[in-house]
């Protein structure tokens, strides 16, 4: 039995280049986004789905709360914060550890991308408005678009994805500079826990993971913008 629901599997766009075998793909997302008055394109971040509940921290698996080493520090905020979220919950990508890509220019470790009251994912101005209440930031919002046509709409996905990562992303192995991980879209309203694959979706360049299954043993804590030497 669990005590917390998963955040839902985000669907790719069908031109989403960086998909795997057991990815899903929504095929006809564009009749779900012509519908919407606002859609709102945030970089999406290389680290791990955390959830702040009044239950605990979890990560992947919401049967029991998380314990890994990468947590601690998010489970530290937490304990100073589970009093006040009541039946909030908070989603937020954990860059503690480094994966497949590296940041330059983090001030913070866990950035919020939504939050959930019982059956409704709130709003993207809610999730603002509740991430700097806790006093955390948001993923970067990278645009705010009023869906016109379909190639206009996509045309835009493609722009976003070509730039560089807001934070300064590094190849992890060649230290080199390079674009986002990849572009998360959501709706701006609010809409149902139910509906969540008509309302989210997700531009994942190719060749993104660099990583193996082998990572948790060797993985090393992400400095923030501050601990890197000048021409670092």
């Amino acid at each position: 039995m669990t005590i917390s629901r998963k955040y839902g599997r985000t669907y790719h766009y069908p031109f989403s280049p960086g998909t795997t075998s057991d990815d899903r793909i929504s095929r006809h997302y564009w009749q779900d986004v012509r519908v919407l008055q606002a859609v709102v394109h945030t970089e999406k971040l290389d680290g791990e789905n955390n959830c702040l509940s009044r239950y605990g921290v979890f990560a992947r698996s919401h049967a029991a709360p998380t314990t890994s080493d990468w947590t601690k520090a998010i489970r530290e905020r937490w304990a100073l914060l589970r009093n006040d979220l009541g039946d909030l919950e908070i989603f937020g990508e954990n860059l503690y550890a480094v994966h497949s890509i590296e940041y330059r220019r983090l001030e913070h470790h866990y950035y919020v991308f939504a939050v959930r009251l019982l059956d409704t994912w709130l709003s993207w101005e809610e999730v603002k408005f509740y991430a700097a209440m806790f006093d955390f930031p948001t993923v970067p919002e990278l645009r705010v678009v009023t869906p016109s046509t379909e190639a206009v709409y996509r045309q835009e996905v493609l722009d976003l994805v070509s730039q560089p990562s807001v934070l300064e992303a590094r190849d992890i192995h060649t230290q080199a500079p390079c674009t986002c991980e990849g572009v998360v879209s959501r709706n701006a309203a609010e809409y149902a826990v139910a509906d969540f694959p008509r309302h989210v979706w997700k531009y994942v360049r190719k060749g993104h993971v660099k990583t193996d299954e082998h990572w948790t043993r060797h993985w090393r804590r992400a400095p923030f913008a501050w601990e890197y030497r000048p021409g670092s």
